[in-house]
Parts: structure tokens; sequence; C-alpha cells
């Protein structure tokens, strides 16, 4: 569950952003009292993904503001369906409406494109996850949409987890310090509860990395044959994930290698909104 402190923090900064003194346009055209009902609604299909947030938006800035939620985060829906109902003061509802919407057609947009990889390799076991490719600000949301879409996280941030990639690998090159004698370095002082992840982009790589020691091995922009030949290099010593370029149409040839896990940074940063509205009656 994302914590709701979050949700209200990210919600206060866009609505400043969006009107740091007030909506002008309606505190001027719109009389003092009006009421209004706003339905969002879908104008293609997808899968749904901050509902809730978008619910809060309206409450932060109507406490007697009240909206009736159709669908609940994960579920899928079709062109014409009404996602939620939101009724309460028109100046309000009108100041949350692009808040709202932004954060709703977005998030409904990684939790679509997420479902669609998720089902292309439905048939293996492979676990599609995300990245920390993220919009600064939004992770915990648009983390919560991948896992909407049926898909799952990556570590969150820098601090959770140990992952040496490439530009990690060159630093040590440069000081003479092989792979395998800095993962067991790094193992020794690292506490039991802490995984390591190395990332290779060549086949003669794995062995070193595998026999010193990783949780998991990123096999980064391999070919599938390449993948596989990794995948049997490992023979079950680590998890193996591979990363780099894949798309909707190469995802289920990566997953049948044997991979354990597929990494997709366009889950988050490659996305396009979905096309939902809000229809206002205002009265």
């Amino acid at each position: 569950m994302t914590p709701p402190e979050a949700v209200d923090e990210i919600l206060t900064r866009a609505l400043a952003e969006d009107a740091p003194w007030g909506d002008l346009t309606s505190e001027v055209f719109l009389p003092e009292g009006a009421s209004a009902t706003a339905a969002l609604g879908a104008r293609e299909p997808g899968v749904l993904s901050g509902i809730a947030v978008f619910a809060r938006v309206f409450e932060l800035l109507d406490a007697d503001a009240t909206v009736e939620l159709r669908a609940a985060d994960g579920d899928r829906f079709a062109a014409g369906d009404v996602l939620a109902v939101v009724s309460g003061d028109a100046r309000a509802v009108l100041r949350a409406e692009r808040v709202g919407l932004n954060l709703v057609q977005r998030l409904s947009g990684i939790a679509t494109t997420t479902a669609r990889y998720v089902e292309a390799v439905a048939a293996t076991r492979a676990r599609v996850v995300d990245t920390r490719k993220t919009t600064p600000g939004l992770r915990v949301l648009e983390r919560a949409a991948v896992r909407h879409g049926g898909g799952h996280n990556h570590r969150y941030s820098l601090s959770d987890a140990v992952l040496a990639k490439d530009n990690h690998l060159a630093v040590l090159a440069a000081r003479g310090i092989s792979v395998g004698d800095a993962i067991r370095s790094a193992r020794a002082r690292l506490p039991h509860t802490a995984t390591i992840e190395v990332e290779v982009d060549r086949l003669d790589q794995v062995e070193e990395v595998v026999s010193a020691g990783v949780t998991t091995i990123m096999l980064d922009n391999f070919s599938p044959d390449d993948l596989r030949a990794g995948v049997a290099l490992v023979a079950g010593r680590a998890l193996v994930e591979a990363s780099g370029g894949i798309t909707l149409d190469t995802v289920a040839g990566v997953a049948a290698t044997g991979v354990d896990v597929i990494s997709v940074g366009a889950l988050t940063h490659g996305v396009r909104s979905l096309d939902l509205g809000l229809d206002m009656d205002v009265r």
C-alpha cells in the first residue's frame, strides 16, 4: 500500500505548482458556493492505477467532497466506462481536475503497459520488473502502478541493495581490482540480509561473478542465444536477470531463454498516458 503521507506530499506539491495563488479563472467566473459533479470516463481501454490518488486530490481541496469509485486499482476497463464520480464545491473540483487527471492517466498508462509485458511472458517463469527510471518525485506512485499491472518492483533506491553496474566495474578496472575480489570484499562488509547483484555484458565474465557469491547476475544487452548460454553457466547458483532495450516485441523471446527476471525501464520512462476525461456538470 502506498503510504498516505507520501500521496499527500506529492499532491500538495502538485497543487501548489498548478495554482500557487489560487485558480484565478474559477474565482472570477464561478459564483461562490456553486457545486459540481464530474465523471471520470475512459476514452480507451486499459488497466487502472492511481484511482485512490485521484480521489484524494479532491478531498484535500474540499473536505465535504464525495468521490464514488466505480473501479479499483488493477481493474481492467473498456472505452466508455465511468471509473469515478466526484461531487463537491465547483471551484475545488476544477482546481483539482488537472492534477488528478494527470496522475491517474500516467499511472494507468504504466499499469496498462506493464500488463502487456506480463501477458507476453505468462507461459514462462520470468518475472517482469521495473527499474529506477521513474519520474523524480513520483517513484512511489509509479512503482505501485507497475504492481497494479501485474509486474514487480526492482530495488526501490540506491540504499536498498548492492547493484554493481558497468560504470562501477570500470572504476574497479581502472584501479586494478578484480570483480571477484570486489564482490568478496563487499560480502564481508555487508549484513547477511543484504543482496548483491552485478551486471555483466560478456559471457566470459559470468563465472567469476557467480563463483564470488552474488545473489543475482544481470546479463545486459545479451542476445537470446547468449542469454541461454548464460543461464546454463549460472546453473542455478544465482538468479539471472536480463536487461537492456527489451521491448514488447522481444520480451517473450527473452523470457523463453530461462531467465528469472526481466527488467524493463520502458515500463515507467517510455509510456504514454491513457486518455481519460473528466466531464463536468456545474450547477
